[in-house]
């Protein structure tokens, strides 16, 4: 049986190899041995060159005669969720959603990331406002352990 624990072990371990604030964001596998490994970079996006290591180190570490599986390496998607804390620190200065676990909705600019909260100068559409412009509200502090969920905001 493939396990989470020897698949993080050997992305990470190429990881580091690679020395470029590369890092792991999630590790999923399916019921029939598909292998997910979601990669991110602290700087920038994840290079094709990077995903391609991390892919033969796995694969060549993990015996397909014993069992079959499908491999992928990829970076997340703009629209996915963040999942660890490194996702923050990367977009500092860009606009995000946070959705607590009470199902409040925070617009803003990420300012500020520590272990346990994240600050927003908040986004906000101002009543009797017709063209729709959002102005910049309060900084507003959330504590990450109420976030249920953050994203990017993607705008044209």
């Amino acid at each position: 049986m493939i396990t989470k624990e020897k698949v993080i072990a050997l992305a990470e371990e190429r990881i580091e190899e690679l020395g470029n604030d590369n890092y792991l964001v999630q590790v999923t596998i399916s019921s029939k041995n598909h292998i997910k490994v979601i990669m991110d970079n602290l700087h920038s996006g994840v290079s094709i060159n990077d995903c391609i290591s991390v892919s033969r180190n796995i694969e060549h570490n993990l015996d397909r005669s014993v069992e079959d599986f499908q491999l992928e390496v990829t970076s997340p998607g703009l629209d996915q969720p963040f999942v660890v804390d490194q996702q923050y620190v990367k977009n500092i200065g860009r606009n995000l959603q946070v959705t607590t676990h009470d199902d409040h909705i925070v617009k803003g600019e990420l300012v500020k990331v520590n272990d346990s909260a994240i600050s927003l100068v908040e986004h906000k559409t101002p009543k009797n406002n017709k063209s729709k412009k959002m102005i910049v509200g309060d900084t507003i502090f959330i504590d990450k352990s109420k976030i249920k969920e953050s994203k990017l905001i993607i705008s044209i």
